[in-house]
């Protein structure tokens, strides 16, 4: 059971402008701790220098947490230790700390230490709502922005 179709419902009832900057985490996730992932199957392929996980697919950095149905991996060229990125599809989500957001995707530039959600973007944060079509997250900062038809609930009292 999930909570998606009431915080859409209540996301859509407060507009903002089209571009909105929030924190994610409120947390400076560490970019440099080991990528950690689990799955029920994994499919590499040495030729390419990827790696496709699927079925219950958990990725750890630090206290941020990455699910989804399917996780491709795509090794740095020439380097098949060292991670470049990893898109997520299907029942994304994305934990740090108390802050959750769910997505249709998710890359995550593991040099650059971002993520980018995109496909129905919502984020929560206590009580607060904010939907909007992308939102890239600063893994060092925690700074994150969401664009295209921006909308949230503020809770009074929060910040």
């Amino acid at each position: 059971m999930t909570l998606r179709p009431l915080l859409i419902a209540l996301a859509l009832a407060a507009p903002l402008p089209a571009l909105a900057q929030t924190t994610f985490g409120g947390m400076q996730a560490d970019t440099s701790a080991p990528v950690e992932v689990s799955a029920d199957n994994l499919d590499v392929n040495q030729a390419d220098g990827t790696a496709l996980f699927t079925g219950n697919v958990v990725i750890g950095q630090g206290e941020m947490r990455l699910s989804a149905d399917r996780v491709a991996v795509q090794y740095a060229s020439g380097d098949q230790q060292r991670i470049d990125s990893l898109t997520a599809t299907g029942n994304v989500t994305l934990v740090s700390g108390e802050d959750a957001a769910e997505a249709a995707e998710a890359v995550y530039d593991v040099a650059a230490g971002s993520v980018l959600l995109t496909g129905d973007v919502l984020l929560t944060q206590g009580g607060n709502v904010l939907a909007g079509e992308r939102m890239t997250v600063d893994l060092a900062t925690g700074a994150a922005q969401v664009q295209g038809r921006v909308r949230s609930v503020l809770q009074p009292g929060s910040n």
